[in-house]
């Protein structure tokens, strides 16, 4: 894809901007156990309307360079999302990390029309919890998470993952029934208070679609390693009707990814089963982008023409690439699109430092079990015969 000039300055800038509020004067506030350094010459313009979607703000909020105080500030898009992903903690915990109500508290500074999540909200996924343990944890939830999130008047969008609600069957039951009976409960009856302009929400919140800012988003079930047949037809529906191919970008959600790309999670039932055929499924009907968690390492990312947005984990766990041995770091991608030219600039900022991910440090490739994967600015044709030669290797843990 061209680099046009606004997307150069946009990536020329990151690492730069990550650190260029030193000179700002700037006051250091408590948060979460850790501080964040705000500048004291702050002022956002708009600030009373963002968060709504309408095609009025997002105009007049597009080319300005917008984030929290402090903070880089990327250059926002047509339309810009803040991505999410993997907020839990241990099994059964209410509580949340520092990285994760932090990153709720900024969320607003960057003034986006969206906010999505990948998924494993809450820590269920375990036998021995109760009924009364799993509603606490959406309790717990719906207090430190959601309900700042909407109090700014932020739309909110959700994929249920593993530890959420797993679709995992055996013999024809769901072997986390409670989990399923709780994320029911609980999301159903926020159907209608997350703001999202629905297309089609039957199968909320396991699957569904909407359509916000000429964006139409596609959202199925992918908290376990097969995605059922019936969403698989239903999004096959949903992907080729009108609503879907007038829109200017089709974006999909779901939990687990197509690939592998983090250490301990390349095994089977930690990527999607039968993944070449989603990958084709999407691109038959020109989706441009791929959000996924679950490998709790940021990674940006492309196979054939689908875009990858690997989310990293914002809570606990975060891990490293395969065959790296960098330090894991929490994460947290504002995502801003051109519809002009269909582009996406990702600005990605490490929650333990509060300054932006370098993409360039990023693996230029990752190799596992179901193939080679490249950095989304990174073409076959640039890779060295090393590169090319480099073989999977599985992962230790």
């Amino acid at each position: 894809m061209p680099l046009n000039r606004r997307r150069f300055i946009v990536l020329g800038g990151l690492a730069l901007g990550a650190c260029s509020s030193a000179a700002v004067p700037r006051r250091r506030i408590a948060q979460g156990g850790g501080a964040i350094w705000r500048r004291e010459d702050e002022r956002v313009k708009g600030a009373e309307t963002w968060g709504r979607g309408d095609a009025e703000t997002t105009e007049r909020l597009a080319g300005q360079e917008i984030g929290p105080a402090g903070l880089y500030a990327p250059v926002r898009g047509d339309v810009r999302a803040v991505v999410i992903s993997d907020m839990n903690s241990r099994y059964g915990a209410t509580d949340y990390r520092a990285e994760v109500l932090t990153g709720i508290e900024l969320l607003p500074g960057w003034q986006p029309d969206l906010v999505i999540c990948a998924g494993d909200m809450i820590a269920a996924q375990k036998i021995s919890l109760t009924s009364a343990e799993v509603a606490a944890m959406w309790e717990s939830f719906d207090r430190q998470i959601l309900t700042p999130i909407r109090a700014a008047n932020l739309p909110f969008a959700l994929t249920i993952g593993n530890h959420d609600a797993s679709s995992l069957k055996r013999q024809g039951e769901y072997v986390f029934a409670v989990d399923r009976q709780a994320a029911t409960q609980y999301w159903q009856a926020h159907l209608t208070a997350l703001a999202l302009p629905y297309v089609e929400a039957t199968g909320f919140p396991y699957y569904y679609s909407f359509k916000q800012n000429d964006i139409f988003y596609l959202i199925w079930d992918a908290s376990a390693a097969d995605v059922p047949a019936e969403q698989l037809a239903w999004a096959e529906r949903s992907l080729s009707s009108p609503e879907a191919q007038s829109a200017k970008l089709r974006i999909a959600i779901g939990h687990l990814p197509f690939f592998a790309i983090s250490q301990g999670r390349d095994r089977a039932g930690e990527i999607l089963n039968h993944s070449e055929a989603l990958r084709s499924l999407l691109e038959t009907y020109r989706v441009h982008t791929y959000i996924s968690g679950h490998h709790h390492a940021y990674f940006p990312a492309h196979a054939g023409q689908l875009q990858l947005l690997h989310c990293g984990a914002l809570g606990s766990g975060p891990r490293t690439w395969l065959n790296r041995v960098d330090t894991a770091m929490q994460t947290l991608t504002v995502l801003d699109i051109f519809l002009e030219d269909a582009s996406t600039v990702y600005t990605t900022y490490s929650m333990n430092t509060l300054q932006v991910v370098d993409a360039q440090q990023l693996p230029r490739q990752i190799v596992g079990p179901t193939g080679r994967l490249l950095r989304r600015d990174v073409a076959s044709a640039d890779l060295s015969q090393a590169e090319r030669n480099q073989q999977y290797v599985p992962s230790a843990n």
